[in-house]
């Protein structure tokens, strides 16, 4: 068995390949050139490693990641993004929706699962759903080019409304994308979210007050609320894809296989 260090000086080198190897395009990080704290650095390595090793013990080919990149506790959430990863040999990818340096522009992407863990999250926790074998199968299926952005809208709202088109955010491109490859029939996103609606996917409702909305909406070029039906976002209601939420329907819809956590 390679040794952890071994391990990370491995993802150091699939980090460099995966920087490469956008399926969309060469951006998707954030604009803030700084430079991370060595220690920093190590820790996010090792969270890579200690998963990789995990799910390579899991036996899965495929599965549907969650971080913590920011802290939402105060909506009742924990994991903030989702993305789908997948097995070539003893590595793991990770392909998901990122947008573009704050903007309301976004790219699906594939990189290495230290890239994954590097984007300054706010805690180092991944929760990881193995989907059912055949679920594995069609997942795999649907992220190879170009059916990988098959779903994909470029126009970006982090609180996009999950019942619409006019954008959509990174959680919506993974549950949309998986609704596209468990019926191949689907061809646009409004049939894709009909078929979530049908096997009973629920999104999660944040309060969000009206000074909360003002402040997203005129500062963060990424967020809109114009999606919204009026009569939920005038009660403070905002509906959207939480990665708690597609957590929650994989488990009830029975696509899951098993889950677990890693610290």
């Amino acid at each position: 068995m390679q040794t952890s260090q071994h391990r990370i000086k491995h993802l150091l080198a699939s980090l460099a390949l995966a920087i490469t190897l956008p399926l969309a395009a060469h951006a998707g990080q954030s604009c803030e050139q700084t430079i991370p704290e060595a220690s920093a650095v190590r820790q996010q390595l090792e969270m890579a490693v200690r998963t990789v090793e995990r799910l390579n013990a899991s036996g899965a080919d495929v599965a549907i990641i969650g971080r913590i990149g920011q802290d939402l506790s105060k909506y009742h959430q924990r994991y903030s993004h989702i993305a789908i990863a997948y097995r070539d040999g003893q590595d793991w990818y990770v392909v998901h929706k990122l947008n573009e340096c704050g903007t309301a522009v976004s790219n699906v992407y594939e990189q290495g699962m230290g890239q994954f863990f590097m984007d300054s999250p706010f805690l180092l926790e991944a929760y990881v759903t193995v989907p059912q074998p055949e679920v594995q199968q069609k997942l795999r299926a649907a992220i190879v080019r170009p059916q990988v952005t098959r779903m994909h809208e470029p126009q970006y709202s982090m609180l996009a409304y999950p019942w619409a088109t006019r954008y959509q955010q990174s959680n919506q491109w993974v549950t949309e994308t998986l609704a596209t490859a468990l019926e191949p029939q689907i061809s646009t996103r409004e049939q894709a979210q009909a078929w979530l609606k049908f096997k009973g996917y629920a999104p999660d409702t944040l309060q969000l007050g009206p000074l909360t909305r003002l402040g997203g909406r005129m500062f963060k070029a990424n967020i809109a609320f114009d999606d919204h039906p009026s009569a939920l976002r005038f009660s403070d209601r905002i509906e959207t894809t939480t990665a708690d939420s597609v957590f929650a329907f994989l488990q009830k819809s029975g696509l899951e296989a098993s889950h677990f956590v890693i610290q």
